[in-house]
């Protein structure tokens, strides 16, 4: 329907997150957030992501604080089991909700 807000606002992550790229991914993902048409959901692909250290997991909790600040609901989608088993590691899961 022209003119109605979308539903779901769709994030990317690129495919190599490490520390050296985590404040310039981070930055780029708030940027996006700023540019969204307010969609009450975000959803971030994480389908590209093929290098990565645990800077990606500061990343994603860096987007969804910024999300959950805004009212909205935060999920991952496609996240590499690697990454799962990290987030689980640190006790972080359940804070990185499967889209």
């Amino acid at each position: 329907m022209p003119g109605s807000t979308p539903t779901l606002t769709q994030l990317r992550l690129p495919a190599v997150v490490t520390h050296a790229r985590a404040t310039q991914c981070a930055k780029a993902l708030r940027d996006a957030l700023r540019l969204s048409r307010g969609a009450p959901l975000v959803q971030v692909d994480a389908s590209a992501l093929q290098q990565f250290d645990s800077s990606v997991l500061a990343v994603l909790l860096d987007c969804r604080r910024a999300v959950v600040s805004m009212g909205w609901e935060f999920k991952v989608a496609a996240l590499p089991a690697r990454l799962r088993q990290l987030a689980t590691l640190y006790g972080v899961a359940q804070l990185l909700p499967a889209a």
